[in-house]
């Protein structure tokens, strides 16, 4: 068991927990090898004690390792140590994508392909190293504090998915491409599908397909039609909404075929948002959606078993247990015996040997009718005219079967209902949602029947009824139905202290508003005066006030460029700037914000910065005492003379400039921005004249006496002030 402070692997030292997933904890960690912070997942017990799990997960994670991409988060080192099966990856601090679109509702189609661009590149680099995540959601982007787009859980998904957990542990339904869904192969136009069921999520804040189960959610991917991303918000642009039809289709291959295609589309789309530049794929009957067999359906129950039972608390392994579905709509589980074939082994022999007698069949059939025709037809020329309406024909594959390939839309669409009156709401409801039916209920009171429990259906058991259509179930509110009172506009405390006491239970869950104030609860579900049976869940929907923007790191922008960037975040910027020094920042950065980057503010806060100066110079003190010139300095200077001083620093300001014929003369100067100076001093000395005669004529020359000036330097040093 992992604990705070404890070391693993002699180098890594656990600091804190910082989340958790359906696999794996994840710890802050110091490596004390290379002083450095990193990001510690711990797989959950039940996946360690999993030894062929381990060994597909060590193997994929170190093939993750051999990845170093800006936009993904790299994978360190894989160990075990006790028992405790580990994975050392790279600490992004930040939030994932999934919960950035949470606090902001939808993103607006800039941002998301921004961010679909980063995440993509990231995809990219994986594929080019045959490395498929198979797990491409929200929750496995992170959005750093920086700005920096990574994904992450390279490996683990793999390891996951092709071992007795499928991927719906970690919470992926919402985002598995159809063949994954349905357990075939799945190769890189399966990231692309994800990807582009999180593009949708980001451009609308909610994700195509939901259901109550995630069989009904697989279904779905498999079987119905993506809705348009514009539906939800028509100010979409077409290239946005082609992009992420493209890459949602139910057939890989009329998906995007690389990442490199998508980017390349991604990027246009940011120039040209509204030009219809995405070429979709032309259909055809072999890559079109088709009605989901009842061999598919159960195949699908087979692989999200392990999910709902993950739910209770109750582990299966799938290599030693068979499942199926009673009709009661309970899982069943027995031992295969050893050796026993799955009964949805793929066998290529058979199926070439079915394949060459259904084409021989076809061909007699085909030859026999063309023969009828002839008999039947042959003599009547043109004078019949052609039948109206629409020619089925079989193809001889379908006659093989016995089947004919064309149906009509009825056939392709309708369920049957199933029986739901006496069966619990849950129960009715989650056989419904495994048909592709939606539900509402509706309580009423009653003396007889007890709470919960299913006392009608708007449709009769066994009619043939749409897919997709809603079901209204009435249910007993038991003996003392009570209305739910209207405690929307209320303190949230006292919506819920009224709520608990009249018996009910209650949710809470938040959202923005710029009407309704902080605490107070929008709205509530189930509506007031409804009737419902006491211990009902009501959930209140709780106002957290008016949204709150993300705070960018300004630190380190120019002081034009970070306005800019606080501009665009919604934030506005202090009236008066202050200019500081700074040893961190070089002069004209900014060096201080009054909130921090990455915390929650609200939209046009006024934040105030500061922009450097660069480092503070040193400054030096200057206290010297000048004495008069040494015989060595000034050999014919002489006490009492006047002597010319001047002090000039390194940085060329004079300090000092005077005459004086008294010494020692003092010195004294403060914040200097200089280390030294030089003293200058000049003083004046008297040559006598002299008298020569010339020889040759005998004549007397008198040379005068003159001034002459004589000067000398001395280095001073200053010291620290």
């Amino acid at each position: 068991m992992v604990k705070i402070g404890m070391m693993i692997g002699d180098r890594y030292e656990i600091l804190e927990k910082i989340g958790t997933g359906g696999m794996s904890d994840v710890y802050k960690a110091k490596c004390h090898k290379l002083n450095r912070f990193v990001a510690i997942k711990v797989l959950k017990q039940e996946f360690s004690e999993n030894a062929n799990f381990v060994s597909k997960f060590r193997t994929e994670a170190q093939a993750a390792a051999g990845l170093m991409h800006p936009n993904i988060v790299n994978v360190y080192d894989v160990g075990e140590e006790d028992g405790i099966y580990y994975i050392v990856m790279e600490l992004v601090e930040g939030i994932t994508l999934k919960k950035y679109i949470e606090k902001k509702a939808r993103l607006s189609f800039k941002e998301a392909v921004s961010i679909a661009i980063q995440v993509s590149m990231g995809i990219e680099a994986a594929h080019n190293n045959h490395i498929i995540h198979r797990d491409i959601k929200p929750q496995n982007i992170i959005i750093s504090k920086d700005g920096k787009v990574k994904v992450t859980d390279f490996g683990i998904a793999k390891a996951a998915t092709s071992n007795t957990i499928t991927s719906n542990v970690m919470g992926s339904v919402h985002y598995t491409s159809p063949e994954q869904a349905r357990g075939g192969y799945s190769d890189e136009k399966s990231d692309i599908y994800s990807l582009g069921i999180t593009i949708f999520e980001m451009l609308t804040g909610r994700v195509p397909f939901n259901g109550e189960t995630t069989v009904a959610i697989a279904i779905k991917h498999i079987q119905e039609e993506l809705p348009s991303p514009k539906e939800f918000v028509p100010e979409i642009p077409n290239s946005v909404d082609g992009i992420v039809v493209k890459c949602c289709q139910k057939s890989p291959d009329r998906r995007y075929q690389n990442m490199q295609e998508l980017i390349a589309d991604l990027k246009q789309s940011l120039m040209n948002p509204d030009d219809d530049f995405v070429v979709q794929n032309d259909p055809n009957m072999n890559c079109g959606t088709r009605a989901i067999s009842d061999s598919d359906r159960e195949q699908i129950k087979r692989r999200t078993v392990y999910q709902d039972s993950y739910e209770r608390n109750q582990y299966y392994e799938d290599r030693e247990e068979s499942v199926r579905l009673r009709s009661d709509g309970e899982f069943e589980y027995d031992n295969e015996p050893d050796g026993e074939e799955d009964e949805y082994d793929y066998n290529p022999k058979m199926e070439r040997v079915t394949t060459f007698l259904a084409l021989i069949g076809g061909v007699i059939f085909c030859v026999v009718a063309i023969i009828l025709a002839v008999k039947v037809f042959g003599g009547r020329g043109d004078e019949d005219a052609a039948p109206e309406g629409p020619v089925v024909t079989a193809s001889p594959s379908d006659e093989s079967r016995g089947e004919s390939s064309v149906s009509t839309e009825e056939e392709v669409k309708k369920v049957q209902m199933p029986k739901v009156v006496g069966r619990s709401v849950e129960e009715a409801r989650n056989a419904l949602t495994d048909l592709g039916l939606k539900s509402e209920v509706e309580y009423v009171e009653s003396e007889e029947i007890q709470a919960g429990e299913v006392t009608a259906a708007d449709v009769e058991e066994g009619a043939e009824i749409e897919v997709g259509t809603t079901v209204k179930l009435t249910a007993s509110a038991g003996p003392q139905g009570v209305a739910v009172p209207q405690v929307t506009n209320m303190d949230y405390d006292q919506a819920n202290a009224r709520l608990t006491q009249l018996g009910f239970a209650v949710t809470r869950v938040e959202g923005y508003s710029d009407e309704v104030e902080e605490g107070i609860v929008m709205s509530q579900v189930p509506s007031a005066d409804t009737e419902v049976a006491k211990g009902t869940n009501v959930t209140l929907t709780v106002s957290l006030g008016k949204e709150k923007i993300w705070v960018p790191s300004l630190l380190g922008y120019t002081e034009q460029d970070g306005i800019a960037v606080a501009l665009e975040a919604g934030l506005k910027i202090g009236e008066e700037i202050a200019y500081v020094y700074s040893d961190e920042y070089p002069e004209g950065q900014i060096c201080y914000q009054s909130y921090s980057n990455g915390s929650y503010v609200d939209p046009g806060t006024v934040m105030d910065i500061k922009v450097s100066k660069g480092p503070e110079a040193e400054t030096y003190k200057c206290n010297a005492s000048i004495t008069a010139p040494t015989p060595e300095e000034a050999p014919d200077y002489s006490v009492g003379m006047e002597v010319s001083i001047r002090l000039t620093a390194d940085d060329g300001q004079v300090l000092l400039d005077t005459r004086t014929s008294s010494f020692p003369q003092a010195a004294n100067y403060y914040g200097l921005t200089s280390s030294g100076g030089t003293i200058t001093m000049t003083y004046f000395v008297t040559v006598e004249g002299t008298t020569t005669t010339d020889p040759e004529t005998g004549e007397t020359i008198t040379t005068p006496g003159e001034t002459q000036e004589r000067s000398f330097s001395r280095r001073i040093e200053f010291s620290l002030e």
